[in-house]
């Protein structure tokens, strides 16, 4: 039976101060505090680390089970970007929403997609790539200090603080390329491709079953057969699966790991309950770590 690696590492404590229900932006102009929206759990997670006390950071999708690729925004949701002092964002067409939100707007942002680390690279995940979230860290922490400048040394602080962390999730995926490099690994999607690509491993999941599944729709046929054979023949020695683009064909694709016992690697979207970026991504750079090694 194939090992699963599950990433709700739920017992992680948490130190972030932000608020990730959706309450009015009001409250942080009576604060006096900057108001920080993000479009995501994840970046909201990064913007809280380095806003501190100092700013009111609110996430638009927290939801686990939520595909921000496919989201329709609220009215509120809307309005909640257009009195934002900050908005955090993916980019890339990922978050579209947001961006359609501030299209003729003058609102300061941070568009993580236009600040990713290799500019030739089109994937839009880029969460996964922590030299981006260090790039997104000192840039949110620029902007919060164009509002605040009472509090500008603090917010560059914890950016540093944040970044420096993200030098222990370098370091797992450093070992794995060292010690596991070109290890041949399977997509459902291609979410955690910065992760894997970091680590060095290889995947030879058939680009257009990956494209198909992205855009959801399904693969060709012969696209399924394709992957399917990867797994019925041992060709990968694991499966990363985005648990939050499920469906018929992907959970066969699930199954067939398990009968043929390749590591079952999940990866997401958004944070899983209870835990902040660094601790997140430090658990899927460990998961996949522990995939690789006892395949």
């Amino acid at each position: 039976m194939a090992t699963r690696f599950f990433l709700r590492t739920a017992g992680l404590a948490v130190g972030v101060a932000t608020v990730f229900a959706l309450t009015a932006c009001g409250g942080s102009e009576d604060s006096g505090k900057p108001s920080v929206v993000a479009s995501t759990d994840v970046w909201g997670s990064v913007a809280a680390a380095v806003a501190g006390p100092d700013a009111e950071v609110e996430s638009l999708i927290t939801d686990p089970s939520a595909d921000p690729h496919s989201h329709e925004s609220s009215a509120g949701e809307t309005a909640h970007i257009a009195e934002a002092d900050l908005v955090v964002f993916n980019g890339g067409g990922y978050d579209e929403f947001v961006e359609q939100a501030l299209d003729g707007r003058d609102t300061p942002s941070v568009n993580a997609y236009a600040v990713r680390t290799d500019q030739t690279e089109e994937n839009e995940h880029v969460w996964y790539d922590v030299t981006t979230v260090a790039t997104v860290a000192d840039r949110i922490a620029a902007e919060l200090g164009k509002l605040d400048a009472e509090h500008a040394q603090g917010y560059t602080d914890r950016a540093a603080e944040f970044t420096g962390k993200l030098a222990g999730i370098t370091a797992v995926t450093d070992r794995i390329a060292a010690q596991r490099p070109e290890t041949p690994v399977l997509q459902t999607e291609p979410l955690a491709y910065y992760l894997l690509r970091a680590a060095r491993v290889r995947d030879l999941t058939p680009a257009e079953f990956q494209e198909a599944i992205e855009q959801e729709t399904d693969p060709a046929p012969a696209a399924v057969a394709a992957t399917r054979d990867l797994l019925t023949g041992k060709q990968v020695r694991v499966l990363v699966y985005n648990v939050q683009t499920e469906g018929q064909i992907t959970r066969d694709l699930r199954g067939l790991a398990q009968q043929n016992s390749i590591p079952v690697l999940e990866v997401s979207e958004t944070l899983p309950e209870g835990v902040d970026y660094i601790a997140w991504q430090t658990a899927n750079a460990e998961a996949l770590a522990t995939a690789v090694s006892s395949s």
